[in-house]
């Protein structure tokens, strides 16, 4: 049916060019004596036509074929890359039209009517080119706009509410606690995953390392829980940031542009969220936050399972996982002993005490 009408399209064309242009080149290439019908501007058309129609049983399948692949293209672009990038082709159009008129006035041949096409083409392109790259620029302009809008008619300020958009990041989903935190309803708002982030978990979960796969499948399973179990807002952010390479980084910039809040247990995207003014919530610090307090002098029964790094130091772990480092316990490796908290050491990293072994305190 496409190629039908592509061939369509070229008699029409074939036809009008013949109607117009036909007569006037058999005049001019002086074929000699010719009946009258021959010069017509109607046999013009019918000789045009016939041979466009001609030329496309091998022009059609490469037109045709470049009309799918565009067609392919457009279907699976976000609909907001596809609005914007519209919009900035019209507007682009409307500025060459406008351009053009004080051109046309000029009366001088060549400018007149060859610089108003290349103006279009110019001005419709970078419209287009323009209102595609920044489209969560505008959208983000949009949203600011709509908050001023709804504080002007006395409506709640989301941001202060809470409710502003946590962005996950790749190692907050695979570590799977952000799901009994939505669970418990702690963390409001909508949770927003980035496409960009779900390819960097699909191409973990394909991995040939067992457990990268594992640990992508763990991620997209915690996703589709999230998703499908609980009673939090979930949305897929469709678009990306193109020229940058690198995931934590997009994350950043989209966190800037919709005013969100980034969710990450990774110490190092956590610092550049920092260093950036970007909001960060990270769940080591929350799991931190809320585990028991340990004050210096405390007693503890913990047993001392390997060597510390420095001489003479044992470590042991409380039952959440927090490393205790046993000075003098490495001659207690495998058993169980009371130890007096000496000092603790709390980052976003996690926690660290320092202890010393009962015994050797009461021997001081």
């Amino acid at each position: 049916m496409l190629k039908r009408i592509v061939q369509l399209f070229f008699v029409l064309i074939g036809g009008t060019l013949g109607f117009l242009f036909i007569p006037d080149l058999i005049e001019i290439l002086n074929l000699g004596e010719l009946p009258p019908w021959v010069l017509s501007s109607y046999a013009g058309a019918v000789f045009g036509a016939i041979i466009f129609y001609l030329s496309t049983f091998w022009l059609a399948d490469y037109i045709v074929g470049l009309m799918r692949l565009m067609e392919e293209a457009i279907v699976k672009a976000p609909i907001t890359d596809v609005l914007f990038g519209t919009m900035g082709l019209i507007v682009g159009l409307i500025v060459a039209y406008l351009i053009g008129i004080p051109i046309d006035a000029i009366q001088v041949p060549v400018i007149s009517s060859v610089l108003p096409i290349f103006i279009t083409f110019f001005l419709g392109y970078f419209g287009f080119q323009i209102g595609f790259k920044k489209r969560d620029e505008l959208i983000n302009l949009f949203s600011v706009a709509h908050k001023k809008d709804k504080k002007k008619d006395g409506d709640v300020d989301k941001e202060q509410s809470g409710a502003r958009m946590k962005l996950l990041d790749t190692s907050v989903i695979i570590d799977g606690r952000i799901a009994d935190i939505c669970k418990t309803g702690f963390l409001e708002g909508t949770l927003i995953i980035p496409e960009f982030v779900l390819e960097e978990l699909q191409h973990i979960a394909d991995s040939s390392d067992v457990l990268k796969r594992n640990r992508g499948r763990r991620g997209l399973d915690i996703l589709n829980k999230i998703q499908k179990e609980l009673p939090i807002k979930v949305e897929i952010y469709e678009g990306d940031f193109e020229e940058i390479q690198e995931v934590d980084s997009k994350l950043v910039k989209l966190a800037k542009l919709l005013s969100g809040i980034v969710v990450t247990n990774d110490f190092n995207l956590n610092k550049v969220c920092e260093l950036q003014g970007v909001s960060v919530l990270n769940i080591n610090d929350l799991a931190n936050a809320v585990k028991p307090v340990v004050l210096p002098g405390e007693e503890l029964n913990v047993q001392v399972i390997k060597d510390g790094k420095e001489h003479n130091q044992g470590v042991a772990y409380l039952d959440d996982g927090t490393m205790i480092v046993v000075e003098g316990g490495r001659d207690y490796i495998g058993k169980q002993i009371d130890v007096i908290v000496t000092s603790v050491l709390q980052t976003s990293a996690g926690r660290m005490i320092f202890a010393k072994p009962k015994l050797l305190e009461k021997a001081l």
